[in-house]
Formats: structure tokens, sequence, C-alpha cells
């Protein structure tokens, strides 16, 4: 069985549509993933999701139940945004994360995505591995000035988009089909990410 080191080092390497490393070296990058206490104020964050096969829900996120939260992908390879909901009729917790091959800070149109779904607790993630099998149709990043951090600033990413494939487990006996997919989340980048070339799928 997997351990929750393991599984998290896992996400992070196909949020980033790449091979799995040991989590120490992805530095900020790993401790980035973890959701802030909450989304955007009001109504302004939210996921929305159906989900099918390994798991059969329809995600309605938003409020004060949505955790989110992103930035650049490892390797500054686009970006990334995840996302925890409430626990379902079955007492499981989503993550869901989103791995964008758009460059930070700016708007873009079919975008290439790599979706990683976790089930928090059970040593279990679904994932896409790789960026041929999501896109992101319409792409908005919007800069939040009251957000600014010292050397940072915070995005509004907002997003629509679908899957063609299903996500499945590391040893492929499980799936999930993502059909479509909307959300508005939080991302940080720092102003040197903000000047990067676009990155490629």
């Amino acid at each position: 069985m997997m351990t929750t080191r393991t599984v998290c080092a896992l996400t992070i390497a196909l949020a980033a549509g790449s091979a799995c490393s040991p989590l120490e070296s992805h530095g900020n990058a790993a401790q980035s993933l973890t959701p802030a206490a909450t989304c955007l104020p009001g109504e302004r964050g939210y996921l929305r999701a159906q989900l099918r096969g390994a798991i059969d829900s329809e995600l309605d996120w938003r409020g004060m139940a949505l955790q989110c939260e992103g930035g650049t992908r490892p390797g500054e390879r686009g970006l990334r945004v995840s996302f925890a909901g409430p626990a379902d009729a079955q007492g499981r917790q989503l993550r869901i994360v989103f791995g964008v091959a758009a460059k930070p800070g700016v708007n873009a149109r079919n975008a290439p995505t790599n979706v990683t779904v976790i089930i928090e607790g059970r040593n279990l993630l679904y994932a896409t591995q790789g960026d041929d099998k999501c896109t992101v149709e319409s792409l908005s990043q919007q800069p939040l000035p009251a957000m600014r951090a010292p050397a940072a600033r915070i995005y509004r990413v907002a997003a629509r988009g679908y899957c063609i494939n299903p996500a499945a487990t590391l040893d492929g006996q499980g799936r999930l089909y993502i059909n479509r997919f909307d959300f508005a989340g939080l991302a940080r980048f720092e102003d040197n990410e903000l000047h990067e070339e676009t990155p490629h799928s």
C-alpha cells in the first residue's frame, strides 16, 4: 500500500505532467499544494465537475465549504490550481488538482491540461497522467491588487474545460470519467514567473 507521503509526491509529479520524484525535491511547490483555509470571498470561488465511474458525483463546491490555492507547476511548466471540498455522502473528501499548460497571468484558450483527483486519507488517486486527455477551453487570469504579497501577485484563475479520456489509478485498474469542469480559484505567482516564456505541451 502506498503511504500518504508517496501519494503526495506522485500527485505533485502528475499535476506537472512529469515523472515522479521525491517530495523533498519540490520544496515550496509541495508545500503550496496544501490549500488555504478558504477560497475567494463569497462565491467568487467555485468548482463544478461531473464525475462518473469509480466516483459517481455532481460536484458543486463554493463559499466557505471550498478550499483552494495555486501557483506555477513544478518546473514552471504553466500553472496549477487545487481545490478541496466537503466530505460527500460516503464520507470521502476529494481534492482536485488542475495542471494547465498556459503562461501564468495570461488568458488562454484550448490549453492542454492534466487533472488529478485524490481521495484524501485513503491513499488513492486518479490521474490523467499527461496533458493530452483534458483541455481548458477558456482560461481567465485576473490580478487581485488588494491581495498582493511581497514580490508576488495573487490572481483569480477561472476556467472551463472537458476531458476526452478518463483519469486512472496508477495501476490502471480504476477509472474515473471527468466529462466537464469549470472552476474559479486563486493562484500566487512570483513577479519573475509572470515574465517566463509560454509553456509548451
